[in-house]
């Protein structure tokens, strides 16, 4: 008979001599019992809870969920908080502190007694800071997302969470609506507990978390106040203690086949850009081979199935209703476009888990053969504007500018932009190709969701509602247009897009992959001369950040991060 397998938590809880002693003794001040301590599983929960983070405001809720089920299953929870990354709050940008988050997830997993670890994540970074953060631990991890809001009202419409912002600023920038009317939206739009109900990033890296198989099946689109999703919390936390059992650590889970089941699967739900800079970083974390090629060659020229704003009508309230991403995937397997053998959280493979998915909607989640939109994955971008790549998001653009010329329009920075960009002198019109310079990983810092820059008023007044954008920047995944995004090396690296001028042109064709400078290599070569970087931050985070971001084709981790060091239990410290 095997000899059973020793958990990390009994290095702490399972001596007694002195060490045991305190760490017990400590823990008990709390009312825990002394069975607890006997060798069960002790499994933490990760909780990214904070007034300060809207979207995941419900989460102390969540936990008690949570360890309802770790209890029932026979584990020992305990709950630890992380920091939070509010996307509508935190400035500069919540991108800026990822890597941050992932570290004090990676550290307080590694540190503390745990021998299976719940992720509580809801708001755009909190998902793939924790995935990063226990990545690099690679012990037995499950994640569990908040959910989404309810769908928006005002009036008699329904309000998608930034899509119907965006929409809503620009009448109002183009006078088609008042001030009074822009305010009044404020309540409706945001009426429930749970992240944007768009296929904004956090709804996106949510039906990552299934896809990737991290999650349980049901884990994308339940309703944050609906009651299935606290089922959905007290099943983790059961399943989790069972994963504890089984040995079954993140990367048997996080494999290649995972990554391209995602890529398709983002493809097929018209999911942020985001994405794909979250998924290069994790799978570095994890060790497998990623690039930015690989959503190009893989997910590309997958079909958008499902009508959701910003690509389309509907909200995730409406998708958990039509079937939700397991009628997603089982229309990719009808295809043969996922991999059905790949492991996930519940111990079954991915095509266990959907084949017998239902359809509730067609006008929600399409057929493969009747597709919202076809062949519109992430496209990738290159060429002497962006000699590492860049990114497009097809579904979210207009056609007819996906194969433009033009002339360039330049804001140095996001300052430049805003100071300018209302101007009715600005010499702009919907043909030229609007150029954000310096708000990449190093130039902003941190990569903000600037990409998608409001257009001019003097030409959202001729009825207007798209321009060829470029940008070294992110948007949100609740953004639209067609916005080139990610550029990369990025121009606070020197890289080609600082060197672009006003009345440069600039030409973009998605179905080639091409984005070029009309400008010759002499003419180059003497800008570069004279180019100077912007200052860099001088002390704290921000400096570490700048001084080691990578760069965002490889996912803009910080170059110590990458990779993992395992789960090795520290030295005593008594």
């Amino acid at each position: 008979m095997a000899e059973k397998r020793k958990l990390r938590s009994q290095s702490w809880f399972g001596s007694d001599d002195l060490h045991g002693f305190i760490h017990r003794s400590w823990m008990k001040n709390q009312g825990y019992p002394h069975d607890l301590f006997d060798g069960r599983p002790v499994i933490g929960i990760c909780n990214t809870w904070s007034e300060l983070t809207p979207c995941n405001g419900h989460f102390r809720e969540l936990a008690e969920w949570v360890k309802r089920g770790v209890y029932e299953a026979g584990g020992f929870p305990l709950e630890f908080p992380v920091m939070s990354l509010g996307e509508t709050n935190l400035r500069p940008t919540s991108m800026l502190f990822r890597n941050l988050a992932s570290m004090d997830v990676e550290e307080s997993i590694r540190a503390n007694p745990i021998d299976g670890v719940v992720l509580l994540m809801g708001c755009d970074k909190t998902t793939p800071s924790l995935l990063m953060g226990a990545a690099s631990c690679d012990i037995p991890t499950i994640g569990l997302s908040g959910g989404p809001m309810l769908s928006g009202r005002y009036h008699d419409k329904t309000v998608g969470s930034g899509t119907g912002l965006w929409k809503m600023s620009e009448d109002l920038r183009a006078g088609k609506i008042t001030k009074a009317e822009f305010l009044a939206a404020e309540g409706g739009m945001s009426r429930s507990k749970g992240h944007c109900m768009t296929m904004g990033t956090a709804s996106t890296m949510a039906s990552m978390v299934e896809a990737l198989g991290i999650g349980l099946p049901g884990n994308a689109a339940i309703p944050a106040v609906d009651s299935r999703r606290y089922t959905q919390a007290q099943l983790t936390g059961r399943r989790i203690v069972e994963m504890v059992k089984a040995d079954l650590t993140m990367s048997k889970v996080l494999t290649r086949k995972a990554f391209e089941n995602a890529i398709r699967v983002n493809a097929a739900i018209g999911g942020s850009t985001n994405a794909v800079i979250h998924l290069l970083a994790l799978a570095a974390r994890i060790g497998v081979e990623l690039t930015l090629k690989d959503w190009d060659d893989l997910g590309s020229k997958v079909s958008c199935l499902v009508n959701l704003q910003p690509s389309g009508q509907y909200l995730m309230e409406d998708f958990y209703y039509a079937g939700g991403l397991p009628a997603v995937m089982k229309e990719l397997a009808g295809e043969g476009l996922l991999h059905l053998d790949a492991l996930t959280v519940n111990g079954q493979a991915i095509g266990e888990n959907i084949k017998d998915a239902p359809n509730w909607n067609r006008a929600v989640i399409h057929a493969y053969d009747a597709p919202f939109k076809p062949e519109a994955g992430i496209a990738v971008l290159s060429g002497n504007l962006a000699p590492n790549g860049s990114v497009i998001k097809p579904s979210a653009g207009s056609p007819h500018l996906f194969k433009h010329r033009g002339r360039a329009v330049v804001f140095e920075d996001i300052e430049d932009f805003h100071a300018r960009i209302d101007d009715e002198a600005l010499d702009v019109d919907e043909n030229c190709v609007m150029v954000l310079k310096n708000c990449g990983p190093k130039g902003y810092p941190g990569m903000a969701e600037v990409g998608n820059m409001p257009l001019p008023p003097k030409v959202l007044r001729k009825g207007i509602t798209d321009m060829v954008r470029v940008s070294d920047a992110r948007m949100s995944g609740t953004a639209y247009g067609t916005v080139v995004l990610h550029a990369s090396p990025e121009a606070a690296a020197g890289g080609p897009l600082a060197l672009v001028k006003n009345g440069d042109m600039i030409s973009l064709d998605v179905a080639a992959r091409k984005l070029m400078l009309e400008v010759d290599d002499a003419t180059l070569a003497e800008r570069r001369k004279a180019w100077t970087p912007p200052p860099a931050p001088k002390r704290g985070y921000a400096k570490l950040y700048v001084d080691h971001v990578l760069g965002a084709e490889t996912g803009a981790d910080l170059d110590f991060l990458v990779g993992g060091s395992g789960a090795e239990v520290p030295r005593e410290s008594h």
